[in-house]
């Protein structure tokens, strides 16, 4: 009898690339399209004073909507042995992010990650970078200051005007849903009032792909977003690294130079 298990995932082969190596940069670059150097990073860090400590309760909060399921990045360390470490000790997770925070910035050694490639199902041909996805898997560590900043940031842009009144998704108490139900009522109140109505949807494809740090950054120091934020956010995405790994990956970190997180 013969058992049929998952089907093996396809191995990249570009006819313009004939080694590991190759398909390697061929992936980050259709992935993550090159840009213009970041400018260096200072080598002397200065504490912002308006930085507002991390406590012990925003870790917790980030750890609690964090999944134990979820796949480690490059440490292979799981969300479940930092929430192991912060019921054991409260202050460690605290003590080891509150400076990153107060400096603003995030170290080179929590930048790495796992690109895992999978074939698009379904192509005719797998001859091209564009027949794949990659899914980027970040070091937990890192993800859990990145949940405290995402909790802060989220309580800015309605105060400084970062977002447009109407914008419902990525917002705590604000979903789909609301702008569903928001959709439905301008169009049944138009309709009630004689109008003909219709909708217009847009899909922007590779909007968070195609981030520059440098724009953003600047659009949150004119909004007046805290400085210390704003350091973090710009010292977080640049000088980045990933690996593409698929089958026969040489498994190198190479740079990234655009793109969200």
């Amino acid at each position: 009898m013969l058992a049929s298990g998952r089907q093996a995932l396809r191995f990249p082969s570009f006819p313009d690339q004939d080694t590991p190596e190759g398909i390697n940069k061929a992936l980050l670059l259709h992935f993550f399209p090159s840009t213009p150097p970041p400018a260096d990073t200072p080598l002397t860090l200065s504490p912002y004073p308006e930085y507002f400590p991390l406590s012990q309760e925003e870790i917790a909060l980030a750890l609690s909507k964090s999944s134990n399921t979820s796949a480690p990045g490059p440490d292979s360390i799981s969300y479940d042995v930092w929430k192991q470490v912060h019921r054991s000790c409260p202050s460690l997770l605290t003590n080891l992010l509150s400076p990153l925070l107060r400096y603003g910035h995030h170290p080179a050694s929590l930048k790495k990650a796992n690109g895992i490639v999978l074939d698009k199902p379904g192509k005719a041909s797998y001859d091209t970078p564009a027949s794949f996805r990659v899914i980027v898997l970040l070091e937990t560590l890192s993800k859990i200051l990145e949940r405290v900043v995402a909790s802060r940031l989220s309580l800015l842009p309605r105060h400084v005007g970062l977002l447009h009144p109407h914008q419902t998704g990525s917002l705590p108490g604000l979903s789909t849903f609301d702008a569903t139900s928001t959709l439905v009522h301008e169009v049944r109140l138009l309709q009630r009032l004689g109008s003909k109505v219709s909708s217009l949807f847009l899909d922007i494809k590779g909007g968070f792909d195609n981030v520059d740090p440098g724009q953003l950054t600047s659009a949150l120091r004119a909004k007046g977003a805290h400085k210390y934020l704003t350091a973090w956010v710009g010292s977080f995405l640049t000088n980045r690294m990933c690996r593409p790994l698929f089958q026969g990956s040489p498994r190198i970190f190479l740079p990234v130079a655009v793109g969200t997180p």
